[in-house]
C-alpha cells in the first residue's frame, strides 16, 4: 500500500494547542465549544469552519491552531490572535481558557461528547481509554523535505522524546488527587492502542507496510489513528511532536516549538552531512520516558552502560548545542527561554506549590487560567 507523503520545501513550523473551557467562578470543566464556536463563525461569513478554532472529542475542550509558520515567533503571533478572538466570545459567558495538561478535579464519565461519527465510531470501538481522555495536548508540525528522511529523523528523536515530556509536564492531579506523577496525562493517552512511543522502521517502505497491515485487519480506520508520540503527517509533510502535555503558556509552548523545530534541522543536517546519529535503544526509550512522565525535572535518564545523567543538565547541554542551529533559524530568543523553564520549575510544580501553601484544587485552577491569560494577554509580545 502506497502511503503518499507530501515534503515540506523548507523547515515549516505549525502548533496546535488543545485548552479547556472552564467558569471562571466555580472552575469546573463547561461543555461549551459548540457555542463558542458558533458564535466565532459569525465573524467568519461564509466559511465551513473556524480556519483557527476546532473542536475536540469533548466539548469543554477547545483546539487552538496555526497555519504554517516559518518561525516560533510567527507562530505565537498567529496562536495570540486567535486566543484573543476567543476570549471575547467566552468573557461575557464568564468562561475562560485552563491551560495544562488535564483539569486537576473533573470526572471524565461527566465530560460530554462533541457530536461527530468519527468520535461515537472512535469511542465505540475503543470504549473505557477513549471514555477517559479528560487530558489536553500541544503538538508541534516541523516540515521535513522527503519520506525516508522523515523516517530517519523520527526514529532519532526518540532519544529527546523525555525531554519534552519534562519540560511540558502540566498534569499532577487526577480526579482530585494528587498522582505522584508530574504528567499523568502521558500514562493515560498510552491506554489508547496506537499511541505512545512510535515503532522503528527501517525505512519508509516498512512504515508503508505497517499501514497497510493495520488498515487490513481493522486496527485502524485510516493512517489519522495512528497516535504516537512522533509520527510521520503525510498530508503536511511533516513530522508531528504529541508527546507534550498541554501547557500553562503560550511562552512555554513557544519554547518548546523551538526547540522542536531545531531539533528537526539539526538531525537532518547531520543524515545529510552523512554523520548519523546514535540509533535510540528501545528499553532506554521507554525507561526515560517514564522517568520524565513520574519526575519531570527530576529525573535521571537511564544510559545503556548502566550510568544515569540529570535530566537538567541534558537539557541544558542540548540547548547549548542547538544555539548554532537557532541562530539560522531565527529562533535564537525563544529556544533560550527553555532555560527559563528550567530556572523557575515546570507547570506541575507550580501546580503542587499551590496546594503545599495550603491552596486547593480550584486555586490549582484560578492558577492555570491566570497564567495562561496573563501570558496571552501581556502587552510586549514575549516573541519579540
Amino acid at each position: 500500500m502506497a502511503v503518499e507523503f507530501t515534503p515540506s520545501p523548507s523547515r515549516s513550523l505549525g502548533v496546535e494547542v488543545e485548552l479547556g473551557i472552564v467558569d471562571r467562578v466555580t472552575g469546573a470543566l463547561v461543555p461549551a465549544s459548540d457555542e463558542i464556536i458558533g458564535a466565532l463563525m459569525e465573524h467568519h461569513p461564509g466559511a465551513d469552519e473556524h480556519p483557527k478554532a476546532k473542536h475536540e472529542l469533548f466539548l469543554s475542550t477547545i483546539e487552538i491552531i496555526t497555519g504554517v509558520c516559518a518561525t516560533p515567533a510567527e507562530a505565537y503571533e498567529d496562536l495570540s490572535a486567535t486566543v484573543r478572538e476567543v476570549d471575547a466570545v467566552l468573557q461575557p459567558r464568564g468562561l475562560a481558557l485552563l491551560g495544562g495538561g488535564v483539569h486537576p478535579f473533573a470526572d471524565p464519565k461527566t465530560l460530554q461528547r462533541s457530536p461527530s461519527e468519527r468520535y461515537d465510531a472512535l469511542v465505540e470501538r475503543i470504549q473505557w481509554p477513549a471514555r477517559r481522555l479528560q487530558i489536553h495536548g500541544v503538538h508541534f508540525h516541523v516540515g521535513v523535505g522527503g519520506k525516508e528522511r522523515a523516517i530517519q529523523i523520527m526514529n532519532s528523536l526518540l532519544d529527546y522524546l523525555p525531554h519534552f515530556v519534562a519540560l511540558s509536564a502540566a498534569s499532577p492531579f487526577w480526579e482530585g488527587e494528587d498522582t505522584g506523577l508530574a504528567s499523568v496525562r502521558t500514562k493515560i493517552f498510552e491506554a489508547m492502542p496506537t499511541a505512545g512511543l512510535p515503532s522503528h522502521f527501517a525505512d519508509w517502505a516498512a512504515f508503508e507496510q505497517f499501514i497497510e497491515s493495520m488498515i487490513a485487519t481493522n486496527s485502524i480506520g485510516s493512517i489519522r489513528e495512528i497516535w504516537w508520540d512522533i509520527r510521520p503527517h503525510v498530508m503536511y509533510g511533516t513530522l508531528e511532536f504529541r508527546m507534550c502535555d498541554g501547557m500553562a503558556t503560550l511562552r512555554e509552548v513557544i519554547a518548546l516549538s523551538a526547540l522542536a523545530q531545531c531539533l528537526v534541522e539539526y538531525l537532518d543536517a547531520a543524515y545529510e552531512a552523512g554523520r548519523e546519529p546514535p540509533q535510540p535503544v528501545g528499553w532506554v526509550v521507554r525507561e526515560n520516558k517514564w522517568r520524565a512522565a513520574r519526575f519531570g525535572l527530576d529525573a535521571a535518564l537511564v544510559r545503556t552502560d548502566g550510568s544515569t545523567s540529570p535530566i537538567r543538565g541534558d537539557i541544558e547541554r542540548l540547548v547549548t548545542d542547538l544555539e548554532a542551529t537557532a541562530g539560522s533559524l531565527g529562533c535564537t530568543t525563544q529556544l533560550g527561554w527553555v532555560r527559563e523553564i528550567l530556572d523557575e520549575g515546570a507547570s506541575y510544580q507550580r501546580q503542587r506549590a499551590v496546594i503545599d501553601t495550603g491552596g486547593s484544587l480550584k486555586d490549582v485552577v484560578d492558577l492555570l487560567v491566570t497564567e495562561f491569560s496573563r501570558d496571552s494577554f501581556a502587552q510586549d509580545s514575549p516573541a519579540r
